[in-house]
């Protein structure tokens, strides 16, 4: 029977297991991958580890557990059960494990549009956060992908990083005069034309080149903001958890899903995800299975 049963080896389990493991826990890293970042050269905006490859930071990671008793197998969970104190995880291909408390981090799905070309600039050129990826590509052409009255914030942002900055709805909302008069106060322009497709770099098949319109006319652009939808993994969404109005996992301030004994950390429980938000989301929730284990041991 392990204290701690750890699903999911991104930057949230991996920090969860170091935590436990310095606190003298018996926890399992149960980690099948791909890691969401799979996409991503570097980590960026990671104390001491900005620019690391993701998969150098994930063996960096895996040495240290490795001090302190902590084993990271690479298995599947497929399937909780039990209670809290006696929790049974099934893996895939038929094996089980026994813990008395189960922590969440395999992160979300993300849901591309079905925008011909996306696919193969997403993770690079085309990204999610800004704070991940902007700097390296400061100053050059940008477009941010808005779908809702409440993405005009994010446009805003990008600008940030950027004084050239296109805002694409693609003609999914109406865009009130109120948000049409706040981008161009800073300086963005509106483009309202559906998209039809999304071209590489002349030469960089990895690099965005240009958003093509319905209309057929190109707009050069090097740099995109887009957010995808995202859902839960199945192994969640077959425990029935209570979500959040975002479809994120609801937790409260010590990380205790609406499941006694099972808590979630990372992206899958929060829109705010970066690779430290999530080893810091890791770090809070270990810290509250342990708080939790010392005074109800069962």
């Amino acid at each position: 029977m392990l204290d701690v049963l750890i699903l999911g080896g991104g930057p949230a389990g991996l920090q969860a297991a170091l935590t436990l493991g310095r606190a003298q826990r018996r926890a399992l890293v149960l980690d099948a991958g791909p890691p969401r970042n799979a996409r991503a050269v570097e980590v960026h905006n990671f104390l001491t580890r900005d620019g690391t490859p993701p998969a150098t930071l994930r063996a960096l990671a895996r040495e240290e557990l490795a001090r302190y008793g902590v084993e990271v197998r690479g298995e599947r969970a497929v399937e909780v059960s039990g209670e809290k104190g006696a929790f049974v995880v099934r893996v895939e291909g038929g094996g089980e494990v026994a813990a008395k408390r189960v922590i969440l981090a395999g992160g979300m799905i993300d849901n591309l549009p079905p925008i011909p070309g996306l696919e193969p600039l997403w993770g690079g050129t085309i990204f999610q956060c800004p704070y991940c990826h902007g700097h390296e590509l400061r100053g050059q052409r940008w477009a941010a992908r808005i779908t809702a009255p409440a993405m005009i914030d994010y446009a805003l942002v990008g600008r940030g990083w950027t004084p050239d900055l296109v805002a694409l709805t693609g003609g999914s909302f109406e865009v009130s005069e109120q948000d049409r008069d706040r981008l161009a106060a800073a300086g963005v322009t509106l483009d309202e034309r559906p998209i039809a497709a999304l071209l590489p770099a002349e030469g960089d098949p990895h690099r965005l080149g240009a958003v093509v319109f319905a209309d057929g006319e190109r707009l050069e652009r090097d740099a995109m903001l887009l957010r995808p939808e995202q859902t839960q993994t199945p192994l969640v969404t077959a425990l029935g958890l209570e979500l959040d109005p975002q479809g994120y996992v609801a937790v409260g301030f010590t990380r205790e899903t609406s499941i006694p004994g099972i808590y979630a950390a990372g992206d899958l429980s929060s829109p705010m995800q970066a690779a430290i938000a999530g080893a810091a989301s890791g770090m809070l929730t270990a810290a509250m299975v342990n708080h939790e284990l010392c005074v109800h041991p069962g």
